[in-house]
């Protein structure tokens, strides 16, 4: 082939009438984009807490004003700085605190966006999904698989509240979201109160049964249970170097994520724990179960207390550390790991190596 002979303002002005010629066709010529291909990621998502106090403050007004009847969902969304008024907390993430005052019922719905909740305030308060019935107390790690059914109330005389987490932003740059409200307000109870759990979490599971989801079977991962684990780990001196005492809610089946999009986990950070600065291509939302601290993202320290939430961007260098030298913290978390990993886009790295591949 040979090579371009125009020269200077000749060939200026055959480029962009080329250029001009090319777009009623929808074509763009890939070299005129040359940020397209980036030698690594960057993203708009910011590093961000949302505090707690001030959170509750604004979800307590709005159970002044608005109704689960009018609002269905009493939610309000985490929507991160960077994202221009995005409903989304990370790329791919979406988190909110929504609200469920005594006698209230959030009608039952399902849709593709996977669903996950960290109970934060109130007991007694319950979920219902696909015709199990749990009861939520705070901490509680409670999963709704893509397109299940789900509804909630409050049956008690004090508020409930909890942080939602979602794919959301996932699902909707995949365009393949759908939405459908079961034909009753509550859907029909037909299994034990926490069955789930007895039938599949408690290292045993029903010879006669197969379990076919692409998600872990479990409801409610109960704080109470995991808080222990975590005690138990902690006290035998090892840990990441960069999580320090980590535990991952799993799918008793596979081993594997609880949902198939979201991994969640919880960790607990040793009185004095700095743990040690790494990153990777998924992205993560904190919540504080316990404790105060802070973390370091991308050199900006983040200062979190109790039921505070942080997003964590992809690809941005992060440490934390458990402020007292006393008490320990607990920090809750999901992430979009499993749908990286699915489509090969997961890497990690650590100060002065190459990234993993």
């Amino acid at each position: 082939m040979k090579a371009p002979t125009l020269m200077g303002e000749s060939r200026e002005q055959e480029l962009q009438s080329f250029y001009e010629g090319i777009a009623p066709e929808h074509l763009k010529a890939l070299w005129t984009l040359p940020n397209l291909l980036t030698a690594e990621p960057h993203t708009p998502v910011r590093p961000h807490v949302w505090r707690w106090p001030a959170v509750r403050s604004q979800l307590m007004r709005a159970g002044e004003l608005v109704d689960t009847q009018e609002a269905e969902r009493r939610v309000l969304l985490l929507c991160n700085p960077g994202l221009d008024g995005r409903p989304a907390t990370t790329q791919t993430l979406v988190s909110a605190f929504q609200l469920v005052l005594p006698g209230e019922i959030a009608r039952s719905h399902r849709h593709t966006p996977a669903a996950l909740r960290f109970i934060v305030e109130g007991e007694g308060g319950y979920t219902v999904v696909d015709g199990e019935k749990t009861f939520m107390r705070p901490g509680d790690f409670v999963t709704t698989p893509n397109w299940t059914f789900h509804d909630h109330g409050n049956p008690t005389d004090h508020p409930m509240s909890w942080l939602d987490g979602l794919d959301v932003p996932l699902v909707m740059s995949l365009q393949t979201m759908f939405y459908e409200e079961h034909q009753q307000e509550t859907q029909p109870v037909f299994k034990p109160v926490d069955d789930s759990l007895y039938r599949y979490g408690m290292g045993v599971k029903p010879t006669y049964q197969q379990f076919n989801g692409n998600y872990s079977p479990i409801l409610n991962y109960t704080y109470e249970r995991t808080r222990e684990v975590l005690a138990r780990l902690a006290q035998d001196g090892q840990g990441s170097p960069y999580d320090d005492v980590i535990v991952e809610y799993t799918n008793p089946y596979t081993g594997g994520h609880a949902l198939a999009t979201i991994s969640a986990y919880a960790q607990l950070l040793r009185p004095g724990c700095h743990t040690r600065d790494h990153r990777h291509t998924s992205s993560a939302v904190y919540f504080v179960a316990e404790g105060h601290g802070y973390s370091v993202v991308n050199g900006e320290r983040i200062d979190w207390n109790e039921h505070d939430v942080f997003a964590l961007p992809m690809w941005t260098w992060h440490e934390h550390v458990n402020a007292s030298d006393r008490e320990p913290a607990v920090l809750l978390s999901f992430s979009d790991l499993p749908a990286l990993n699915a489509l090969g886009l997961y890497r990690a790295q650590e100060p002065d190596t190459e990234a993993a591949r």
